[in-house]
Protein backbone atom coordinates (compact mmCIF):
# COMPACT_ATOMS: atom_id res chain seq x y z
CA UNK A 1 0.00 0.00 0.00
CA UNK A 2 1.43 3.78 -0.90
CA UNK A 3 0.15 6.85 -1.44
CA UNK A 4 0.11 8.42 -5.45
CA UNK A 5 -1.94 11.33 -6.80
CA UNK A 6 -2.52 11.28 -10.76
CA UNK A 7 -5.50 12.99 -12.96
CA UNK A 8 -8.77 11.57 -14.42
CA UNK A 9 -7.79 12.98 -17.23
CA UNK A 10 -4.48 11.04 -17.82
CA UNK A 11 -6.36 7.70 -15.79
CA UNK A 12 -3.19 6.78 -14.45
CA UNK A 13 -0.67 8.52 -11.32
CA UNK A 14 2.37 10.88 -11.84
CA UNK A 15 3.70 10.06 -8.10
CA UNK A 16 3.57 6.83 -6.13
CA UNK A 17 5.66 4.13 -4.30
CA UNK A 18 8.54 2.26 -5.13
CA UNK A 19 10.40 -0.62 -2.78
CA UNK A 20 13.92 0.60 -3.53
CA UNK A 21 13.29 4.78 -1.37
CA UNK A 22 12.43 5.21 2.47
CA UNK A 23 8.66 6.22 3.23
CA UNK A 24 8.84 9.76 5.03
CA UNK A 25 5.94 11.13 6.53
CA UNK A 26 3.74 13.55 4.43
CA UNK A 27 6.08 12.78 1.97
CA UNK A 28 4.73 10.58 -1.77
CA UNK A 29 8.25 8.47 -2.83
CA UNK A 30 8.79 9.32 -5.96
CA UNK A 31 7.50 10.35 -9.31
CA UNK A 32 6.32 7.62 -11.36
CA UNK A 33 7.82 5.49 -14.46
CA UNK A 34 8.09 7.19 -17.41
CA UNK A 35 6.96 10.88 -15.40
CA UNK A 36 9.30 13.22 -16.27
CA UNK A 37 7.64 15.44 -13.40
CA UNK A 38 9.69 18.84 -12.27
CA UNK A 39 8.20 22.05 -9.98
CA UNK A 40 8.48 25.16 -12.03
CA UNK A 41 8.56 28.77 -10.23
CA UNK A 42 6.77 32.05 -11.54
CA UNK A 43 9.86 32.42 -14.45
CA UNK A 44 9.34 29.05 -15.67
CA UNK A 45 12.74 27.54 -13.63
CA UNK A 46 12.70 24.18 -12.31
CA UNK A 47 13.09 24.41 -8.54
CA UNK A 48 13.29 21.97 -5.59
CA UNK A 49 12.95 22.41 -2.07
CA UNK A 50 9.88 25.16 -2.75
CA UNK A 51 6.61 25.41 -3.69
CA UNK A 52 6.30 25.55 -7.73
CA UNK A 53 3.60 24.66 -10.13
CA UNK A 54 3.68 20.72 -11.52
CA UNK A 55 4.46 20.27 -14.57
CA UNK A 56 5.17 17.30 -17.24
CA UNK A 57 7.75 18.36 -19.61
CA UNK A 58 7.90 14.88 -21.50
CA UNK A 59 4.66 13.28 -22.95
CA UNK A 60 3.43 10.10 -21.36
CA UNK A 61 1.14 7.30 -23.73
CA UNK A 62 -1.50 7.58 -21.51
CA UNK A 63 -2.22 11.90 -22.07
CA UNK A 64 -5.05 12.43 -24.13
CA UNK A 65 -4.32 14.46 -27.30
CA UNK A 66 -7.58 16.44 -28.14
CA UNK A 67 -10.88 17.13 -26.76
CA UNK A 68 -14.12 16.32 -28.82
CA UNK A 69 -15.99 19.00 -30.56
CA UNK A 70 -12.84 21.07 -29.79
CA UNK A 71 -11.81 23.75 -33.09
CA UNK A 72 -8.31 23.76 -33.50
CA UNK A 73 -7.42 22.43 -30.27
CA UNK A 74 -8.28 25.86 -28.54
CA UNK A 75 -9.52 24.50 -25.38
CA UNK A 76 -6.88 21.76 -24.50
CA UNK A 77 -4.11 23.93 -25.34
CA UNK A 78 -5.20 26.75 -23.39
CA UNK A 79 -6.25 23.91 -20.62
CA UNK A 80 -2.84 22.45 -20.65
CA UNK A 81 0.02 24.29 -22.31
CA UNK A 82 -0.85 27.99 -21.96
CA UNK A 83 1.09 29.28 -19.17
CA UNK A 84 4.27 26.52 -20.17
CA UNK A 85 4.56 26.32 -23.98
CA UNK A 86 5.36 22.90 -24.51
CA UNK A 87 4.91 21.39 -21.04
CA UNK A 88 2.11 19.97 -19.02
CA UNK A 89 0.63 22.21 -16.16
CA UNK A 90 -1.89 20.29 -14.26
CA UNK A 91 -2.83 23.00 -12.16
CA UNK A 92 -1.68 21.68 -8.61
CA UNK A 93 1.37 23.39 -5.99
CA UNK A 94 4.03 20.96 -5.55
CA UNK A 95 7.40 20.57 -3.76
CA UNK A 96 10.10 18.58 -4.47
CA UNK A 97 12.53 16.81 -1.50
CA UNK A 98 15.97 16.93 -3.10
CA UNK A 99 17.22 14.77 -0.46
CA UNK A 100 14.44 12.08 -0.14
CA UNK A 101 13.04 12.35 -3.77
CA UNK A 102 9.65 12.68 -1.78
CA UNK A 103 7.28 14.83 -3.27
CA UNK A 104 4.66 16.71 -1.45
CA UNK A 105 1.52 18.42 -3.05
CA UNK A 106 -0.16 21.07 -1.67
CA UNK A 107 -3.73 21.02 -3.81
CA UNK A 108 -5.03 23.25 -6.82
CA UNK A 109 -2.87 26.43 -8.66
CA UNK A 110 -6.06 27.85 -10.29
CA UNK A 111 -9.21 28.99 -9.34
CA UNK A 112 -10.71 25.51 -9.49
CA UNK A 113 -11.63 24.76 -6.06
CA UNK A 114 -10.67 20.93 -4.75
CA UNK A 115 -12.64 19.92 -1.82
CA UNK A 116 -12.02 16.54 -0.34
CA UNK A 117 -11.96 15.47 -4.13
CA UNK A 118 -15.14 17.05 -5.65
CA UNK A 119 -14.08 19.64 -8.06
CA UNK A 120 -15.97 22.82 -7.72
CA UNK A 121 -16.18 26.05 -9.88
CA UNK A 122 -15.51 29.09 -8.51
CA UNK A 123 -18.92 30.30 -10.82
CA UNK A 124 -20.72 28.13 -8.81
CA UNK A 125 -20.21 29.87 -6.14
CA UNK A 126 -20.61 33.82 -7.04
CA UNK A 127 -23.95 32.65 -9.37
CA UNK A 128 -25.37 31.61 -5.86
CA UNK A 129 -23.85 34.34 -3.55
CA UNK A 130 -24.91 37.12 -6.44
CA UNK A 131 -28.40 36.08 -5.07
CA UNK A 132 -27.64 37.99 -1.88
CA UNK A 133 -29.14 41.39 -1.66
CA UNK A 134 -26.19 42.55 0.82
CA UNK A 135 -23.60 41.31 -1.20
CA UNK A 136 -21.44 43.33 -3.77
CA UNK A 137 -18.74 41.01 -4.46
CA UNK A 138 -17.17 38.17 -3.30
CA UNK A 139 -13.84 36.14 -3.32
CA UNK A 140 -13.75 32.16 -2.71
CA UNK A 141 -10.35 30.70 -1.96
CA UNK A 142 -9.59 26.83 -1.11
CA UNK A 143 -6.71 25.99 0.94
CA UNK A 144 -5.20 22.20 0.84
CA UNK A 145 -3.63 21.73 4.42
CA UNK A 146 -1.34 19.03 6.21
CA UNK A 147 -3.12 15.79 7.29
CA UNK A 148 -6.24 16.12 4.58
CA UNK A 149 -7.56 18.86 5.70
CA UNK A 150 -9.35 21.86 3.82
CA UNK A 151 -10.17 25.29 4.68
CA UNK A 152 -12.23 27.50 2.35
CA UNK A 153 -12.76 31.05 3.65
CA UNK A 154 -15.07 33.52 1.48
CA UNK A 155 -14.28 37.16 1.55
CA UNK A 156 -17.50 39.26 0.70
CA UNK A 157 -17.58 42.63 0.14
CA UNK A 158 -20.87 44.31 1.46
CA UNK A 159 -22.99 47.28 -0.82
CA UNK A 160 -23.00 50.55 1.66
CA UNK A 161 -25.56 50.49 4.56
CA UNK A 162 -24.62 46.69 5.23
CA UNK A 163 -22.95 44.80 8.26
CA UNK A 164 -21.74 41.44 7.95
CA UNK A 165 -24.09 39.52 10.64
CA UNK A 166 -25.13 35.71 11.70
CA UNK A 167 -28.27 36.17 9.38
CA UNK A 168 -26.93 36.76 5.84
CA UNK A 169 -23.98 33.87 7.14
CA UNK A 170 -27.16 32.26 7.32
CA UNK A 171 -28.82 33.74 4.02
CA UNK A 172 -25.34 33.27 2.30
CA UNK A 173 -25.01 29.37 3.63
CA UNK A 174 -28.57 28.62 2.88
CA UNK A 175 -28.17 29.94 -0.89
CA UNK A 176 -25.05 27.81 -1.93
CA UNK A 177 -27.31 24.64 -0.44
CA UNK A 178 -30.34 25.20 -2.34
CA UNK A 179 -28.59 25.80 -5.58
CA UNK A 180 -25.67 23.33 -5.40
CA UNK A 181 -24.95 21.35 -2.27
CA UNK A 182 -23.24 21.80 1.09
CA UNK A 183 -19.78 21.17 -0.17
CA UNK A 184 -20.33 24.36 -1.45
CA UNK A 185 -21.07 25.96 2.29
CA UNK A 186 -17.75 27.83 3.37
CA UNK A 187 -15.87 27.19 6.43
CA UNK A 188 -15.77 30.69 7.16
CA UNK A 189 -17.44 34.15 5.77
CA UNK A 190 -15.32 37.52 6.17
CA UNK A 191 -16.07 40.66 5.29
CA UNK A 192 -13.15 42.68 3.65
CA UNK A 193 -13.25 46.17 2.24
CA UNK A 194 -12.71 45.92 -0.99
CA UNK A 195 -11.98 42.56 -3.73
CA UNK A 196 -8.79 42.40 -5.27
CA UNK A 197 -8.75 42.86 -9.42
CA UNK A 198 -6.77 43.27 -12.28
CA UNK A 199 -6.02 45.98 -14.12
CA UNK A 200 -8.38 44.48 -16.95
CA UNK A 201 -10.99 43.55 -14.20
CA UNK A 202 -10.21 39.57 -13.68
CA UNK A 203 -10.55 38.48 -10.33
CA UNK A 204 -7.58 37.42 -8.32
CA UNK A 205 -7.99 34.31 -7.14
CA UNK A 206 -4.76 32.02 -7.60
CA UNK A 207 -2.23 35.26 -6.54
CA UNK A 208 -4.85 35.28 -3.07
CA UNK A 209 -4.30 31.55 -2.38
CA UNK A 210 -0.63 32.19 -2.75
CA UNK A 211 -0.38 34.61 -0.65
CA UNK A 212 -2.91 32.52 1.77
CA UNK A 213 0.11 29.59 1.69
CA UNK A 214 2.78 32.14 2.78
CA UNK A 215 4.53 31.73 -0.64
CA UNK A 216 7.12 35.00 -1.14
CA UNK A 217 4.81 38.21 -2.18
CA UNK A 218 6.90 38.97 -4.69
CA UNK A 219 6.13 35.56 -6.77
CA UNK A 220 2.74 35.44 -5.14
CA UNK A 221 1.71 38.53 -7.08
CA UNK A 222 2.01 41.76 -9.17
CA UNK A 223 0.65 44.64 -7.24
CA UNK A 224 1.54 47.19 -10.66
CA UNK A 225 -1.18 44.66 -12.47
CA UNK A 226 -4.31 45.12 -9.65
CA UNK A 227 -6.53 47.95 -9.95
CA UNK A 228 -6.81 47.89 -6.11
CA UNK A 229 -3.94 46.92 -4.62
CA UNK A 230 -4.05 48.42 -1.27
CA UNK A 231 -6.94 45.52 -0.45
CA UNK A 232 -3.96 43.10 -0.66
CA UNK A 233 -3.07 44.02 3.13
CA UNK A 234 -6.20 42.38 4.49
CA UNK A 235 -4.70 38.77 3.02
CA UNK A 236 -1.08 39.67 4.02
CA UNK A 237 -2.44 39.95 7.86
CA UNK A 238 -5.23 37.22 7.74
CA UNK A 239 -2.34 34.43 6.18
CA UNK A 240 -0.73 35.01 9.70
CA UNK A 241 -4.00 33.51 11.18
CA UNK A 242 -4.17 30.30 8.93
Amino acid sequence: MCSMAGGTDVCTAFVGGTPFYAVHSGEIQCRALGVSLHALDSKGNPVEDELGEMVIDKPMPSMPIFFWNDENNARYKSSYFEDYPGKWRHGDFIKINPETKGLIIYGRSDATLNRHGIRIGTSEIYSAVNKISAIEDALIINLELEEGKHYMPLFVKLKAGFKLNDAIKQEINSQLKTDYSPRHVPDDIIEVADIPYTISGKKMEAPIKKILLKMPLETSINLDAMRNPECVDFFIEFAKKI
